[in-house]
């Protein structure tokens, strides 16, 4: 049966290894869980996965970095191979056709492949666009609730309808990945929590109108409930990284927040730093302590 993954007690781990953070950015002892010698890793993805804005640059072309969760991933699980193929741009057509210089995704797996992750879909909704909109249409009411009223202008939830056009396309995916690696436990890692959890204002760190605030959170997390639920329908298991990020959202102080705001040098606008990358990561490598 498909699990979902919340990590409570590796995360409790993480956070009480904080200070002794190296630049590695790899997981304490007490998180940390080998998946054996034989063992083949595959991380595809976009730029959720691949550590977008983060030092450590291994693929410029795809802002592929060495802190994004897959490399935090294969430090701590230590695959005797480990392919990472994730993409910053990269929507579901990514996973077979090629992006610029690089070549479908999904190339990266064989019939030895025993691990793969997946995070993908937020380009397919547009969220980069999304989050743009909401933050133009807040200047002029920034009291009100502006993007709503522009994403549902017309009596259509476009956004809902967004999410509901993509779900096909991540069953096709889980499928495609279970055709070319079909010994390979799959893991759909979801998306983080970024902006208030509780709907609390986000100016002036986000210029984003009040009633914005709840209703990007839902974007997210309705997105996030069809990723669980298009895995669990595959057969796969779905890695919850919204919850270990709540209150470490965009809109908090840069020494406690997990995603960094708009303006930031420390990551991409509105993408996990190397902390909330690690974090990211604690989910997946549950699964195993848990499974060992």
């Amino acid at each position: 049966m498909p699990r979902l993954i919340k990590s409570a007690g590796a995360i409790t781990a993480a956070l009480a290894g904080l200070l002794t953070l190296n630049s590695t950015v790899a997981p304490p002892a007490s998180a940390t869980q080998t998946v054996g010698t034989t063992a083949e890793y595959v991380a595809l993805g976009d730029s959720y996965a691949s550590g977008a804005g983060l030092l450590g640059k291994i693929d410029t072309a795809c802002d592929r970095s060495d802190r994004g969760y897959p490399a935090v991933l294969a430090r701590s699980l230590k695959p005797a191979v480990h392919r990472n193929v994730t993409c910053s741009g990269a929507t579901t057509a990514q996973l077979t056709t090629a992006q610029g210089g690089n070549p479908a995704q999904l190339t990266a797996l064989s019939a030895k492949t025993t691990l793969v992750t997946l995070t993908i879909g937020g380009n397919d909704i547009g969220f980069s666009g999304i989050l743009t909109t909401c933050v133009v249409t807040g200047v002029s009411n920034p009291t009100g609730s502006p993007c709503r009223a522009y994403y549902k202008g017309g009596g259509t939830d476009q956004l809902a309808a967004r999410t509901a056009a993509t779900q096909p396309k991540i069953a096709a995916a889980l499928t495609a990945i279970k055709q070319r690696s079909p010994k390979a436990k799959v893991v759909v890692v979801g998306y983080p929590s970024i902006v208030p959890d509780d709907g609390a204002k986000c100016r002036p760190s986000l210029p984003l109108a009040d009633g914005d605030v709840g209703y990007l959170r839902d974007v997210t997390k309705k997105f996030n409930a069809m990723l669980a639920s298009t895995a669990a329908a595959a057969n796969v298991t779905y890695a919850d990284t919204y919850t270990p990020t709540v209150g470490r959202d965009m809109c908090r102080s840069a020494a406690t927040r997990f995603i960094e705001p708009l303006t930031t040098t420390a990551a991409a606008p509105a993408h996990p730093n190397a902390l909330g990358q690690f974090v990211m990561a604690l989910p997946v490598v549950d699964l195993f302590t848990r499974s060992s």
